[in-house]
């Protein structure tokens, strides 16, 4: 455990129970999350290799153009 993550437990132990259960739902969500988008990100490796060979493709067919956001 790293010296900062001590601290800011040492911090939480001081705090009343309602407060720790709150910043404890916090965390474990987050720590959800990361773990939703690094198993979605994972999977979609194929998918968006197969986009990318979609765009070079078209892209030297010529069947691209130069973006201009000042034109969006």
């Amino acid at each position: 455990m790293t010296e900062l993550l001590e601290q800011a437990i040492k911090h939480l132990q001081s705090l009343d129970t309602e407060r720790q259960d709150a910043i404890a739902a916090l965390i474990m969500e987050e720590l959800e999350d990361e773990a939703k988008w690094d198993t979605a990100f994972a999977q979609s490796q194929e998918l968006l290799a197969d986009l990318a060979a979609e765009a070079m493709t078209e892209y030297k067919a010529g069947q691209t153009q130069v973006l201009k956001p000042e034109e969006l």
